[in-house]
């Protein structure tokens, strides 16, 4: 009996450490401010980009997010949707390289847009949703470096890029991947607000609160993904627990 108590010991240890290691790696994941979709087409046009911001403090709300648009590989024709309780501030850069276009050149560019106003509380996350004219066509991806501002006043700077073959780092920055022209291009559910050209949008309560719990499609998906494997784990524990017991019964 004193080895079957030992046997199933173990099982549990491993079974708990497994799922334990699974939920943490997903939590790391959930974390992070990320850009969806992941991918466009090079040079795709009137499509948006959402940025996804998780509040990841216990005892503090995100009530700050920059995000830092690349003006060496600009994005054309920026409109930010309206966010129910947040306002957009718009910054725009002259670019040192004008970019031609069948309308003729663009001098300037989007270069920051700045949410403040609301707040984004323990276990939820926020959609910030851009809309764009053109993305550009000479590079493979885009990295949007962004900061969230929390209201005990600390800052997570999403700014690090992750090396090629290499580990992503504690503090990764968004990254939408540009693809050869022709493949399938990202797409959003969520339509863009058709706002003016000036540089600040103040949202008032026009907009559709994007404020959710975690419990949305993606995370759903992600969650029975882990869940199967938990599952999986405690079926092997219960596996080794029948294997013992009957080895156990035969011997008596």
């Amino acid at each position: 009996m004193a080895s079957l108590r030992t046997t199933l010991r173990r099982a549990g240890t491993v079974a708990a450490l497994t799922a334990g290691g699974v939920l943490a790696a997903a939590g790391a994941a959930f974390a992070h401010v990320t850009v969806h979709p992941e991918s466009y087409a090079k040079g795709a046009t009137d499509g948006v980009l959402t940025f996804r911001v998780p509040n990841e403090e216990d005892t503090a709300a995100t009530t700050k997010v920059q995000v830092f648009l690349p003006t060496d590989h600009p994005v054309l024709g920026v409109l930010v949707t309206p966010e129910d309780g947040w306002t957009a501030q718009v910054t725009t850069t002259k670019l040192k390289t004008p970019v031609k276009t069948d309308d003729g050149n663009i001098t300037d560019a989007v270069s920051q847009i700045t949410w403040t106003g609301g707040r984004i509380r323990h276990g939820q996350y926020q959609d910030f949703h851009v809309a764009f004219g053109q993305l550009p066509d000479d590079t493979d991806q885009l990295t949007f470096k962004t900061l969230q501002t929390y209201s005990d006043g600390n800052v997570v700077r999403w700014i690090e890029e992750t090396p090629k073959g290499g580990d992503e780092p504690e503090n990764p920055a968004p990254v939408l991947a540009l693809t050869a022209k022709g493949t399938a291009e990202g797409s959003a559910s969520t339509p863009a607000a058709t706002s003016g050209g000036g540089t600040t949008t103040d949202t008032g309560k026009s907009g559709a609160a994007t404020t959710k719990a975690a419990s949305s499609s993606d995370s759903t998906a992600r969650g029975l993904g882990i869940a199967g494997l938990v599952v999986g784990v405690l079926g092997l524990a219960a596996a080794a627990f029948a294997l013992v017991r009957g080895r156990t019964t035969t011997s008596e």
